[in-house]
């Protein structure tokens, strides 16, 4: 744990020099003509037979930000699935700029307007809450109500958690780093603690925003996510 928690802490730093050279205070922007909407991705989820459906639920992380069409982390995490035989489908309603908050709000909205139940969520917000240097207890009680939906629903979640940048003081990141393992334990959610873990800090993975992972980048996080996909489908 000691090496994992070292490697966390250097990503956050290199998430912090990314986020001053490249944004300064603003969040992560928003894609111009993102096709990653509910609305516009719904029409393409069709369950067929046996066919596992997912809604992938966050922000420009999951949009696919400045990527082509197909080049999202649902597409990846689809298409590795798919190769591997699991008859899966991945609704992706990542939105660029959201908060925690805004993905609290619209939450019931995207589940509501699915084809059925989803079989699994895979939920990844935070990461603009960090920018916004929103209070750590305000993304963990939005994150908690997305949660409690879910419960509700009974729909099991795969979450990917972000790490605070140390510039934003030690207290701010004990509590906002301890937000996704406390609730992944609390929820029984699968948990992929730092969605750019092993992808930031790398010029050829990254966008020269340095904060979005490249068409490569994204591979490299589907890569290990799907495994979590895949385990928590199969019950």
């Amino acid at each position: 744990m000691a090496s994992l928690n070292k490697r966390y802490v250097t990503a956050a730093a290199i998430l912090q020099a990314a986020c001053l050279a490249a944004c300064g205070d603003e969040a992560l922007p928003v894609a111009e003509n993102t096709a990653t909407t509910v609305e516009k991705t719904v029409a393409a989820a069709r369950p067929v037979g046996e066919e596992k459906l997912v809604l992938a639920f966050g922000d420009s992380l999951y949009a696919g930000y400045q990527l082509g069409r197909g080049q999202s982390l649902p597409d990846a995490v689809q298409n590795r699935l798919r190769a591997d035989g699991i008859n899966a489908t991945l609704v992706n309603a990542g939105v660029s700029g959201d908060t925690s908050a805004a993905g609290r709000q619209r939450l019931a909205f995207a589940l509501d307007n699915l084809p059925r139940k989803p079989d699994l969520v895979l939920l990844g917000l935070g990461g603009n809450d960090v920018l916004r240097q929103i209070p750590a207890a305000e993304t963990r009680a939005n994150l908690v109500a997305m949660l409690d939906e879910l419960r509700r629903r009974e729909v099991p979640v795969v979450l990917t958690g972000m790490v605070a940048p140390p510039n934003l003081g030690p207290e701010y990141v004990a509590a906002f780093n301890a937000i996704y393992t406390d609730l992944a334990r609390e929820y029984g959610a699968a948990l992929y603690p730092f969605i750019l873990d092993g992808v930031i800090g790398d010029p050829a993975l990254m966008l020269p925003d340095r904060i979005h992972p490249n068409a490569k980048g994204v591979e490299r996080v589907a890569d290990r996510v799907t495994p979590l996909v895949a385990q928590r489908l199969a019950g």
